[in-house]
């Protein structure tokens, strides 16, 4: 009988999982919840072990690779084009959608009252947010490594990409270094990887059994309008935008990914997700390693399609819970504050909640409704997550045909 392959340990240990935790909900499962939890803790870890390293060089030689190849001004425009484009097509989605269906019509912020009263927030106006977020970027960059902070990291491995590029060649063994110290990283995931199954069961197992379903009744059409309008555009406008551009079938992708996109549902971070996407793109979908070690960084720390989506339907969803009727230019101010948001979002658990208090405060709505998707937000993440990351590999795929093409052309 031939060997299960990794991929197909991992759809089995997911399905397993999702069952089992079905089961013990709401039952005493301490034990196995520790189980799980214990696992489920130590996958993460591993991942984001081996995550800055992974990163930071991963820059540096992009960096000064794609120099050497020429082709540093194509790939910047073309990636940050990219990005910016699926992230402006993700608010649309969400706010039209938002608009069709008005998923907080007949409801009443009342009803969520206690559950507001318990939540604070720190109310950050769009200039606040702009300031921190410049603030976070430039840092001392051992204090950044340290704390694991990605924007710091990246904007330094950046400037260290281009110093060694207008240096030429006088630093050939600090390159090699980066170089060197990239293929290790890239190792040690294979070793985490054997370790996916587990992991990813372990986590997908406690999600199910400790969430409350009771509460998710009243916000059952807004969950339904996410998660499908997410899914549309993961299942269609990216992997269709992928076909238009490179003439690749969405199918073969969706196979190729699926390992990442697996990690990504599971950790909902794309920080964690990082090293198995950077694999997915370089050994299965045989993008060059500079491409990848640029697009793939900076799309999970700037490419959010998911949380952009998601933060420009809820807040017309807490509009709508208000009665307020958002105007035209009040929505622009929506799609705009939502781009900057999912941009400065880290790619942890959960972290567009944190940036979900600017949009609302952008317009004025209350930044104390974000209590009202607290209990569903976990949920709604994962799927969110497997989309952003799905982006970047995208993204990567496109940007590689468009500058092989200009190469050739």
């Amino acid at each position: 009988m031939r060997k299960l392959g990794l991929n197909g340990q991992i759809l089995l240990a997911a399905v397993g999982a999702v069952a089992l935790g079905l089961f013990a909900h709401g039952k005493q499962a301490d034990g196995a919840l520790y189980a799980a939890n214990l696992v489920g803790t130590l996958f993460i870890d591993l991942l984001k072990m081996v995550m800055i390293p992974l990163v930071f060089c991963a820059i540096v030689t992009g960096i000064a690779n794609l120099r050497q190849h020429r082709q540093v001004n194509l790939v910047w425009k073309t990636t940050l084009l990219f990005f910016a484009t699926t992230t402006l097509i993700a608010i649309v989605i969400g706010l039209g959608a938002s608009h069709i269906f008005k998923p907080g019509a007949g409801l009443h912020l009342a009803m969520f009252a206690d559950a507001m009263q318990q939540f604070e927030a720190r109310q950050l106006t769009l200039a606040e947010f702009f300031t921190q977020f410049l603030h976070g970027i430039f840092m001392n960059p051992f204090k950044a490594l340290a704390e694991g902070n990605i924007i710091a990291i990246v904007a330094f491995a950046l400037v260290l990409g281009i110093a060694l590029v207008t240096a030429s060649e006088r630093y050939p063994h600090l390159l090699d270094l980066f170089e060197e110290g990239m293929a290790v990283s890239m190792q040690v995931i294979g070793w985490i990887m054997r370790l996916a199954p587990f992991g990813i069961a372990a986590l997908l197992f406690k999600l199910v059994a400790t969430q409350d379903v009771g509460i998710f009744t009243t916000l059952t059409k807004f969950m339904l309008l996410v998660t499908g309008t997410t899914l549309l555009h993961g299942l269609v406008v990216l992997p269709g935008l992928l076909y238009l551009i490179t003439g690749k079938n969405p199918l073969w992708f969706l196979k190729q990914a699926r390992e990442s996109l697996f990690t990504a549902f599971a950790t909902s971070s794309s920080n964690a997700t990082m090293p198995v996407t950077m694999r997915c793109a370089t050994q299965n979908m045989n993008v060059k390693p500079e491409i990848a070690g640029f697009v793939v960084p900076l799309g999970a720390t700037v490419n959010m399609d998911g949380t952009a989506l998601y933060e420009a339907a809820a807040a017309l969803f807490v509009a709508q819970l208000a009665g307020i009727d958002l105007s035209l230019g009040q929505q622009l101010v929506v799609c705009l504050t939502t781009m900057i948001a999912a941009m400065g979002a880290p790619g942890i658990p959960s972290a567009g909640m944190v940036t979900m208090v600017m949009v609302l405060q952008s317009v004025g709505l209350p930044a104390e409704a974000i209590a009202i998707l607290l209990p569903i937000d976990r949920l709604l993440d994962t799927v969110r997550t497997a989309v952003n990351v799905e982006g970047d590999m995208i993204g990567s795929l496109v940007v590689q045909h468009v500058t092989e093409t200009r190469a050739t052309g």
